[in-house]
């Protein structure tokens, strides 16, 4: 479930060398800080919880996607993300797995219209807005 893809797989399967565009790279982020925004300032429900965590996992994958394009780096699937991620930041195995398991959530919301539950939101909140901040201190 929450596992993550094993990098030398990404790297065969799924990343791309790019050339790096700052311009896009800036891009991203203000998008991903504009979700960002939507997210803090929509009240946590029952019925809005799904969707706020689902945003947060947006905004963190924008970002990933931000910190891989300024490595040069291009990647068609989101779990390679991750494991970029992951494989430069040994120290944040459990940031790391908390993306694996949002992602888990996000997807089973979009293919299937499960709930995330309210709970997760309320355990992992301020670590969602760490990982945030951590990512967008890695892109600077």
């Amino acid at each position: 479930m929450n596992d993550i893809m094993n990098w030398e797989e990404c790297k065969r399967k799924f990343i791309k060398q790019v050339e790096l565009d700052k311009n896009r790279v800036n891009a991203i982020e203000e998008k991903a800080m504009l979700r960002l925004k939507r997210a803090k300032n929509t009240k946590i429900t029952q019925e809005t919880v799904s969707l706020v965590v689902e945003d947060y996992y947006e905004v963190i994958k924008e970002l990933l996607v931000a910190y891989l394009l300024k490595n040069s780096l291009r990647s068609k699937n989101h779990q390679c993300l991750i494991s970029y991620f992951y494989l430069n930041n040994k120290n944040y195995e459990k940031e790391s797995f908390l993306i694996s398991q949002m992602s888990f959530f996000r997807n089973r919301l979009n293919y299937y219209g499960e709930d995330i539950p309210i709970e997760f939101y309320e355990k992992n909140k301020k670590e969602f807005e760490n990982i945030i901040i951590f990512l967008r201190g890695l892109i600077k």
